[in-house]
């Protein structure tokens, strides 16, 4: 006795339910995204006309040779202090830059900072990020 199917199901995979649950779900987020508020206060800032100028620095280099530079000039360590008080005199808040080899000696580099301290400039010390 031979029995044969005669409806014989053929897999297939029906690609337009899937599309409708994707564009539903990006349905769904677009929505809820428009629905969340941030947990900050609100706030209408004043406008304003002028731009923030860059503040000038004065870079003071110390090399591992112990020589002195105020701006890529050579600068004998006895007359760094009225140097930086005669370029630092002009600005409104002076600022200088301390760049030391690593080799320097911590006392090289405090007698610096104890000119800046002096003369009320404030100091930023440069390192290499790692």
């Amino acid at each position: 006795m031979n029995i044969r199917g005669r409806n014989k199901v053929t897999p297939e995979f029906n690609m337009a339910s899937m599309t409708d649950i994707v564009f539903l779900l990006l349905i769904f987020f677009m929505i809820a995204s428009t629905l969340v508020t941030t947990n900050a206060i609100d706030i209408v800032l004043p406008k304003a006309s002028g731009k923030t100028e860059n503040k000038k620095s004065t870079a003071v280099s110390i090399k591992a040779d112990l020589t002195y530079y105020i701006d890529q000039k050579r600068v004998g360590e006895s007359v760094l202090e009225n140097q930086l008080v005669s370029i630092l005199s002009t600005q409104e808040q002076p600022t200088i830059v301390l760049r030391a080899e690593k080799s320097v000696p911590v006392e090289n580099v405090v007698k610096v900072m104890d000119i800046a301290n002096r003369n009320k400039f404030k100091v930023i010390l440069a390192v290499k990020p790692n």
